[in-house]
């Protein structure tokens, strides 16, 4: 004899096979947890004083219970704002960019915001491409390096209608947000602080030749014809990636050919370091025979032998107000000022 099966003691509830079936905790199942409405609930979680607190604790303590994190695509859908900002940096091997990033998702964090980040690979047709892909999404923002780029993609930026801020250079142009420092204008004052060292023989080597790379090498240019002592046989332009090995193998260059010199101006403080290895091993005295100096002021730099004088850059410094100038444009806001240009420091070490 068969029996048949015997009913569940008591039946699941629905925000349990919702989750069964799609994998995933929705606001509904939050709502039904904290005995609330999914508006109710939903204004909670943006924050809204319209709700009572008592309410609000009740439906934190269900996110926390249930596990819940929102959708970004459907609250942007259901709210036609995007809670993504796309920045784009031409290389994370470099930390100065790193640095930069950082900046900019600490400020944008704890406003709602998380990035997306794209490498350009300092190529503008890679960076175009990486647009075309990020506009897709829908962001609320952009954050750009610089000001090269193809016209496709200032068409892009353009047609979009979203605010953008570009970081690292500046311009007067009006109607274009940028926060930075003057590349040509630091370039010249390391230039100025060998000169003021009685050097006179000043090579310029420098690596990857970004625009921002060819500003420093202008300033370099300015402040020796200034001097009247400019010597274009003394540049030794590498359009390989910077790197420490690179740095060794161009000063080795650079000394079998121009044996006269007695500084370096090298364009980032990788190829600066790997310049004073290269010294140590060849028996050149720095700075007795040769004065180093960098750019950027990277890691390490100051725990060299000897330490390394370099530009200190506010690579920081531009991230955070670069996000925050694009969070008063996403927010309806005029800031400030459309360009904000920031210092620099030459930090002066005993390698010159």
């Amino acid at each position: 004899m068969s029996f048949p099966a015997a009913p569940p003691s008591s039946p699941p509830d629905a925000p349990a096979r919702r989750r069964r079936s799609s994998g995933r905790v929705t606001l509904q199942d939050v709502a039904a947890a904290a005995g609330v409405s999914p508006i109710t609930a939903s204004r909670a979680l943006r924050g809204l004083s319209s709700v009572a607190p008592e309410l609000v604790a009740r439906v934190n303590e269900a996110v926390a219970q249930l596990g819940y994190v929102p959708d970004p695509a459907a609250r942007a859908l259901a709210s036609s704002r995007s809670t993504q900002v796309a920045v784009l940096v031409p290389m994370l091997s470099n930390t100065l960019f790193v640095d930069l990033l950082e900046a900019v998702h600490r400020t944008l964090f704890p406003a709602g915001y998380q990035t997306l980040i794209g490498v350009t690979h300092y190529d503008p047709q890679e960076e175009e491409q990486l647009l075309r892909s990020y506009l897709t999404h829908r962001p609320a923002g952009l954050l750009v390096t610089g000001f090269d780029r193809t016209e496709a993609s200032r068409q892009l930026i353009a047609a979009s209608g979203l605010p953008c801020v570009h970081l690292m250079e500046t311009t007067d142009a009006p109607g274009v947000y940028c926060v930075g420092f003057s590349q040509n204008e630091a370039g010249a004052a390391i230039t100025d602080h060998l000169l003021a060292r009685g050097r006179k023989r000043i090579a310029f080597v420098a690596a990857q030749l970004d625009p921002r790379t060819l500003q420093r090498a202008e300033g370099y240019r300015r402040a020796l014809r200034t001097a009247g002592l400019y010597d274009a046989r003394l540049e030794l332009l590498s359009p390989e990636r910077s790197s420490i090995a690179l740095g060794a193998q161009l000063l080795d260059e650079l000394l079998k050919t121009r044996k006269d010199i007695d500084a370096v101006f090298f364009c980032n403080d990788d190829l600066a370091q790997g310049g004073l290895l290269a010294a140590h091993r060849l028996g050149v005295k720095v700075p007795e025979q040769l004065s180093v100096a960098g750019f950027n002021d990277l890691a390490g730099s100051d725990q060299m032998l000897p330490p390394l004088t370099t530009v200190h850059t506010p690579r920081f410094e531009v991230g955070e107000a670069g996000a925050n100038m694009l969070l008063k444009l996403m927010r309806g806001e005029t800031p400030p000022a459309s360009s904000v240009r920031l210092g620099y420091d030459v930090v002066v070490r005993a390698s010159s």
